[in-house]
C-alpha cells in the first residue's frame, strides 16, 4: 500500500490546486505527531529520501520506535548520491563510541538504488535488542492521538 499523509496547513500552502491521478491513500492529518502515528500504524516499512529536518526528525523517531519495540518494521535510507553518507557515519561513530548497540545500527539499512533499497528492506528481519519491552509500552495509546497530539485512552 502507497500512503501519503500531509498536514492540513502545508496542503493549503503548498498545495491549493491538485491534480492529476492519485496513487494510494491521500490523508490529511493535524499535526506532525498525528502524522508519525498514522504512518507508524498503517505503513509497512519507512523509507526516508534526501530531505531536510522534518524528514530526518521523522526518521529518527521511527528508528528511535524500532529500538523501543514500538514496532519491527524496516527503515530504509535512499542514499543518493550519498546524501546520508555523514548521517550514516555518525551512526556507526554512535557505535564505535558505546553509544549505539551493533544489532541497534542494523534497524536501519541503506542503498545508493531503489531495488537495492527494496531488497534490503524484503530481507530486513528485527535482531536488536530493545531498551525496554515492548509489553512496558503504552503501544496503543502511543499510537491514538487527538488532534492536539496528546494521547487519547483507548475505547
Amino acid at each position: 500500500m502507497v500512503a501519503a499523509m500531509f498536514l492540513e496547513s502545508f496542503l493549503v500552502l503548498y498545495f491549493p490546486m491538485r491534480s492529476g491521478e492519485t496513487i494510494g491513500e491521500v490523508k490529511t492529518v493535524a499535526d506532525m505527531h498525528e502524522r508519525k502515528s498514522e504512518m507508524a500504524k498503517h505503513a509497512d516499512a519507512f523509507i526516508a529520501l534526501p530531505g531536510g529536518y522534518g524528514t530526518m526528525e521523522e526518521l529518527l523517531e521511527m528508528i528511535t520506535w524500532s529500538q523501543l519495540g514500538i514496532h519491527e518494521k524496516p527503515v530504509g535510507l535512499l542514499n543518493v548520491d550519498g546524501y546520508y553518507n555523514s548521517l550514516l557515519a555518525l551512526f556507526d561513530k554512535g557505535v564505535e563510541e558505546g553509544f549505539i548497540e551493533d544489532p541497534a545500527r542494523k534497524i536501519v539499512v541503506s542503498a545508493e538504488t531503489v531495488e537495492e533499497l527494496m531488497t534490503k528492506m524484503e530481507e530486513y528481519a528485527p535482531i536488536h535488542d530493545r531498551v525496554a519491552p515492548r509489553q512496558n509500552w503504552e503501544v496503543d495509546q502511543l499510537l491514538e492521538t487527538n488532534a492536539s497530539g496528546h494521547s487519547t485512552p483507548n475505547s
